[in-house]
C-alpha cells in the first residue's frame, strides 16, 4: 500500500510518500502528482518509503520528465540507504536530483491532503 501526504506552500508541493512505490500501488502517486498544478517546485519526501521495484522507478522517471517538461523543478529528498543504493546500481542517481538529508519536515500546510492506495 502506498499512502501520499500532499502540502503545499505557495508555489511548493511536497509530496510525503509512505509504504511500497511497486506495481499496482503508483496510480495514486500519479494522480497526486496531477493534483499539484500551478506549482514550480515539486519534492518527494521518500523518508517513510521502504521499498521501490523497476516499475516504481519507472514512474519517478515519468513523473520527473512530466514536471521538467512544465518548467517544473523535481527533487527527492529523506532517501534512505538502501534506497539511494538502488539508485546507484541503476544510476538514476545521476538523473533524479537527490537530497539525502533527513532535515526537511514542512511545518506549514494550507493545503493537506492525504491520497491513499488500496
Amino acid at each position: 500500500m502506498l499512502k501520499v501526504h500532499a502540502k503545499r506552500l505557495d508555489a511548493v508541493e511536497v509530496l510525503s510518500l509512505e509504504g511500497h512505490i511497486v506495481t499496482g500501488n503508483t496510480e495514486i502517486l500519479r494522480r497526486a502528482m496531477q493534483l499539484a498544478s500551478g506549482v514550480s517546485e515539486i519534492i518527494l519526501d521518500l523518508a517513510n518509503v521502504s521499498v521501490v521495484d523497476a516499475h516504481g522507478l519507472g514512474v519517478l522517471l515519468q513523473l520527473r520528465e512530466q514536471a521538467l517538461a512544465k518548467g517544473v523543478h523535481f527533487e527527492l529528498r529523506n532517501v534512505n540507504r538502501p534506497l539511494h543504493r538502488i539508485f546507484e546500481i541503476t544510476r538514476l542517481d545521476t538523473v533524479f536530483n537527490i537530497d539525502r538529508s533527513f532535515n526537511y519536515s514542512p511545518a506549514f500546510s494550507y493545503l493537506d491532503q492525504v491520497l491513499v492506495a488500496a
